[in-house]
């Protein structure tokens, strides 16, 4: 590793391309730092965005017209606005109208933090999208389908639970997908309420080592990789899914 270090030192000593993130301990950590922050963000938030989805999409279907308009009314809100303004709303708004709470330190904190507000604005901005792909999978879902489940004695949520949310999910996979890797790269917006996500920490480095077109290619490598992992790995699951003759991996 040392042997490394040198090698990027000499690198920038004789052509000018300075890759601090890798001869220098303190800026490997703080962009090593960052990245992990990237990937804790776009996993919890795929996680919670798709339990809104599937559950969103349910009570869509839901016999109940005040339920119905609670969930289109949500999906209209945070679909049709801006994820900066809705970052800006938790943080700058709900965030300062939350009561404050007693830290370790015996000092006011803020009731959630900066991470933990850019998770639940991330989370419901692409919850909302996923409301609408999900329920785009059930409407694909044969309607006999349903009967034949209702004819076995499968309660409301039985249905939806073990029949139509499976055969849903191998139809919307391929929408999923590309909302997903939106998803993955909005978090950089998190940058706005000094998350320390790669964005954030790349920008502190650029500004210290004065490095600004290397780290900027040294992002758009990280992202392009984090991406590609990601349709990697939804790939691999609509294929591990896959029915013959169903949905769209099947047919393939």
């Amino acid at each position: 590793m040392e042997m490394v270090s040198e090698w990027f030192r000499e690198l920038y000593e004789t052509t000018g391309i300075n890759l601090t993130i890798v001869y220098d301990a303190y800026d490997r950590q703080r962009f090593l730092s960052g990245l992990g922050m990237t990937v804790y963000l776009s996993v919890v938030c795929i996680f919670i965005s798709l339990v809104i989805g599937a559950v969103g999409a349910w009570a869509q279907g839901s016999p109940l017209r005040i339920v119905r308009a609670l969930v289109n009314g949500f999906v209209i809100i945070f679909r049709n606005t801006p994820p900066l303004v809705q970052i800006f709303f938790f943080y700058f708004g709900l965030g300062q109208i939350l009561p404050r709470i007693e830290g370790a330190d015996g000092m006011r904190v803020p009731l959630l933090s900066n991470v933990q507000w850019a998770i639940v604005s991330l989370s419901l901005f692409a919850g909302a999208f996923n409301v609408e792909i999900f329920r785009s999978g059930l409407e694909a879902v044969p309607r006999t389908t349903t009967e034949a489940a209702e004819a076995l004695g499968y309660t409301r949520l039985g249905v939806y639970r073990h029949v139509l949310l499976p055969l849903a999910l191998r139809i919307c996979l391929p929408a999923l997908n590309n909302n997903l890797v939106n998803l993955l790269k909005t978090t950089t917006l998190a940058y706005a309420i000094a998350v320390p996500e790669t964005l954030y920490v790349s920008k502190q480095i650029w500004t210290d080592s004065q490095n600004v077109p290397v780290m900027m290619i040294v992002l758009l490598i990280v992202y392009t990789a984090l991406v590609g992992m990601l349709v990697f790995i939804m790939h691999r699951w609509e294929k591990m899914l896959a029915i013959p003759g169903f949905g769209q991996a099947g047919a393939k």
